[in-house]
C-alpha cells in the first residue's frame, strides 16, 4: 500500500516515491516487502492510496480548471504505472488502480478508460478499483475491470453491542445491493478492505478510526467478523477480501488496543478458524 500525497487542491500534482516518505512506501521499500511476503507464500495485491492534508476525504477530490485536472491526471498516471511495473515484475495476482476516488472516476471517465488500457499493456494480472462502500453502485468503470472492488465499511447496526442476529439483519440490504451489482456487470465482488474496531458501536460507523475515549469491546469485533465470514464469504458472487488491518509486528494489538487489527484479541481466533476453513 504505497501512498502519494497532495499538499492541497491548489497544488494538484502528486508527491510520491521520495526520500522523505516511509521506507515501505517507496519503490525500494516495496521491493523489500515483496521479498518477505513471497517467502510467506502470500498472494499479493498492490493497492496505492492518496493522502490529502488535514484528513480530507479522497472521494471528494475535484478541480475547477481543466489545467489542474490535466496536471493531476498526469501525475496520477505516473504514480500508478510505477507500481504497476513493480506488480508485473513480481507477478502480483492483483493490482488496484485507485482507492476511494469517486469524484475523480465519475467526472473523468475517459481518463480512466485510457489508464486501464495502458496498464493492461504492461501488467498481466487482474485489475480492481476500490470504491467506498456508499458509492460502489454508482461507479462507472466496472465493465473495464476484473472485479467490483469495495472498501466494505457498511454500517450494520446503531446498537452498542448488537447480537449476531442483529448483525445478520444489518447485512441484508447491503448483500442484496452487492448481488445485484455483481449480476449487472457479470463480475465478482472483492472486498478490497474489510474489518472492524474492537469497541462499542463499532458497526455504527465502521470506517471511524477516531481515538476519542471509547469503551473496548473485543467480543463485538469477533462477532462481526464471524457473521461476515458466514453471511458473505460463501456467496457465489463473492471473490474474497483483504483484512484491515494486519501488521508484520506480531506483538501489536492486544486487549488494550481499540483499533482495527484482530491480532492478539479474540477476533484473531475467528480469522484463523475461518481462513483455515475457506482454504480447505
Amino acid at each position: 500500500m504505497p501512498y502519494a500525497f497532495m499538499r492541497d487542491k491548489e497544488n494538484p500534482e502528486l508527491i510520491f516515491n521520495i526520500d522523505r516518505q516511509w521506507f515501505g512506501e517507496r519503490e525500494e521499500g516495496i521491493e523489500h516487502s515483496v521479498a518477505l511476503l513471497k517467502k510467506a507464500n502470500l498472494r499479493l495485491m498492490m493497492k496505492p492510496h492518496i493522502w490529502l492534508r488535514n484528513g480530507e476525504f479522497t472521494g471528494d477530490l475535484s478541480f475547477d480548471s481543466e489545467d489542474d485536472w490535466k496536471t493531476f491526471e498526469n501525475s496520477y498516471r505516473d504514480y500508478i504505472l510505477l507500481y504497476a511495473g513493480i506488480a508485473e515484475k513480481h507477478h502480483f495476482e492483483l493490482l488496484c488502480i485507485g482507492t476511494e476516488l469517486f469524484n475523480f472516476v465519475d467526472q473523468r471517465p475517459e481518463f480512466w478508460k485510457s489508464l486501464i488500457s495502458e496498464i493492461r499493456k504492461n501488467y498481466h494480472g487482474k485489475l480492481v478499483y476500490a470504491e467506498n462502500w456508499d458509492k460502489v453502485n454508482q461507479t462507472n468503470i466496472w465493465q473495464h475491470l476484473d472485479f467490483i472492488g469495495v472498501d466494505a465499511y457498511f454500517p450494520l447496526s446503531q446498537a452498542e453491542a448488537p447480537t449476531e442476529a442483529e448483525i445478520v439483519e444489518g447485512w441484508e440490504i447491503h448483500k442484496e445491493m452487492l448481488e445485484e451489482l455483481s449480476s449487472e456487470h457479470d463480475l465478482p465482488v472483492l472486498f478490497t478492505e474489510y474489518g472492524y474496531r474492537s469497541v462499542d458501536h463499532a458497526l455504527k460507523e465502521p470506517w471511524n478510526s477516531s481515538r476519542d475515549s471509547i469503551q473496548l469491546n473485543h467480543n463485538l469485533q469477533a462477532r462481526a467478523l464471524k457473521v461476515l465470514y458466514e453471511e458473505i464469504w460463501p456467496e457465489y458472487w463473492f471473490a474474497g477480501g483483504f483484512l484491515w488491518k494486519w501488521h508484520q509486528d506480531l506483538e501489536v494489538g492486544g486487549l488494550y488496543d481499540s483499533q482495527f487489527t484482530p491480532q492478539n484479541k479474540p477476533a484473531e481466533k475467528v480469522v484463523s478458524e475461518y481462513y483455515r476453513r475457506f482454504r480447505n
